[in-house]
């Protein structure tokens, strides 16, 4: 058995966002509740300061993961930020938010197993989370993973130390990529043709109308 439990309910494809997700990005945080913006950044973020951490996000160091829903909303993201410190090069921080409709599908858990998998793909390991105590959500999904937890007040930091990478993980990785970026092309596709067809059935209304 690996480190990483595997999740017991159904695998989601779990794509990799680029800078041309910043907005889908946004538009997820955006909608995240009071309570959920503190839990996840820490403090009670605001519009603006959520806009600002999203535009700071680095796409060509760390490593950003998303659900999609059938809509093509972004329901789930992890951020897996790289540490800068030349001391602290072979470590990463994870970091998760889930739509508050998409919770209890076991979202988080894998994101965090993809996150665990790359970094381990990219020499990553100590894998790192910084969560305040009441978020008990993202502490049960360290503890599940094996992290070591270390409470410190109202903050808690979680450590999880990464096998090197093997064959498998690589050939899992590539393999998960490759079914996230198919099933996103397939969501974007059926977006295109129910548009199409909005427009068509719009332009045939316009019409009966006329006659």
């Amino acid at each position: 058995m690996s480190t990483i439990e595997r999740a017991t309910t159904t695998r989601v494809p779990i794509c990799t966002l680029g800078v041309e997700h910043r907005a889908a990005i946004a538009a997820h945080l955006l909608g995240l509740g009071e309570r959920d913006r503190y839990l996840r950044f820490g403090y009670a973020a605001q519009d603006a300061q959520i806009h600002r951490y999203v535009e700071s996000i680095r796409f060509d160091r760390d490593e950003v993961f998303g659900v999609f829903n059938r809509h093509l909303r972004l329901i789930a993201m992890a951020h897996l930020a790289y540490a800068v410190a030349p001391d602290r090069s072979n470590s990463a921080e994870f970091g998760v938010s889930v739509s508050r409709h998409a919770r209890g599908r076991g979202y988080g858990n894998q994101l965090f197993e993809r996150a665990v998998m790359h970094a381990r793909n990219h020499g990553v390991s100590v894998l790192q989370i910084h969560a305040l105590s009441e978020n008990s959500a993202m502490l049960a999904i360290a503890r599940k993973g094996g992290a070591s937890i270390v409470r410190e007040g109202g903050e808690s930091e979680c450590h999880l130390a990464l096998p090197p990478a093997d064959f498998e993980s690589h050939v899992t990785e590539l393999f998960e990529e490759q079914v996230a970026r198919t099933d996103y092309h397939f969501k974007a596709q059926t977006q295109q043709f129910r548009r199409f067809l909005q427009r068509l059935l719009g332009r045939a209304d316009a019409t009966d109308k006329r006659a």
